[in-house]
């Protein structure tokens, strides 16, 4: 099957009228439209090279508090050997444009667009683009939670294209691609792909401990943000606190979002 996916475009727009839709932020949850992923809004990083990055979720005191997600944007020759600056981070990379080059305790994989790696904290890896084209990529990233008695999880390397949507129970139209085992404990977080096709819907409003990073990968709708009913595209992402109400709602074609949650453990009792 064949996959499309965004990249933020950068530049500005130009002087005169205010141009696409309001970023949102609430109590409950954040919308970044991907008009407000500009050029001035990029962050640049120590030990990389050739590399800037668009920060669209990070840890916040009273609102999402368990994650990062960054979209990477790696010019030819460009990379890091020491990407990752916290010893007791996980990640999640899923590459959207171009073709990744990723080492790994001493091997080389290249990632493809749709290609996907999970890193535990343990890996030993770098990145770089040996390509003439821009590479573009997802760096979600979660201090990880150890628990007595449970391993790490292993490197994972794997695509979209590779792994097969589970549909929802009694609910062809709505499916979910897994890249983890849901029932393996050592993962305390899952970075997933939801897909709905045209008519279809989250009948409810979900209400849940997990948070949500969602960005958009392809298709429209509308979503449920708490109380609001808000319309989304490629590039969109959305993140929501824990006990945000959200639903979903397709009129027309294939609507595609990446997913991240917490999960698999015991609620901390202390702040």
């Amino acid at each position: 099957m064949n996959y499309t996916y965004p990249v933020p475009v950068g530049g500005l727009p130009p002087q005169g009228e205010m141009v696409g839709r309001q970023a949102v932020f609430t109590d409950a949850y954040a919308f970044i439209p991907h008009e407000v992923m500009t050029d001035i809004v990029t962050s640049l990083f120590p030990g990389w090279v050739n590399t800037r990055g668009w920060i669209i979720a990070r840890p916040l005191s009273g609102f999402a508090e368990t994650f990062a997600q960054y979209i990477m944007e790696i010019a030819p020759g460009g990379g890091s050997e020491t990407p990752e600056p916290d010893t007791g981070a996980e990640a999640v990379l899923f590459v959207v444009s171009g073709a990744l080059t990723l080492l790994l305790d001493g091997d080389e994989h290249v990632l493809a667009e749709g290609g996907y790696a999970y890193l535990p904290p343990s890996a030993r890896w770098a990145v770089r683009n040996g390509t003439d084209e821009t590479v573009t990529f997802h760096w979600i990233r979660k201090r990880y939670q150890p628990v007595a008695g449970l391993s790490e999880p292993d490197v994972l390397i794997t695509s979209d294209a590779q792994t097969l949507p589970t549909p929802m129970p009694d609910t062809p139209k709505w499916s979910t691609t897994r890249f983890v085992d849901p029932a393996d404990l050592r993962h305390d977080m899952h970075v997933n792909i939801v897909t709905f096709e045209g008519k279809s819907m989250i009948p409810f409003p979900e209400t849940h401990v997990m948070e949500h990073g969602l960005y958009v990968l392809e298709g429209r709708a509308d979503y449920l943000l708490n109380t609001d009913w808000v319309g989304v595209k490629p590039g969109d992402f959305m993140w929501l606190r824990a006990f945000c109400p959200q639903a979903c709602r397709v009129e027309e074609g294939r609507f595609r979002y990446l997913l991240y949650k917490d999960v698999n453990r015991h609620v901390e009792l202390t702040l």
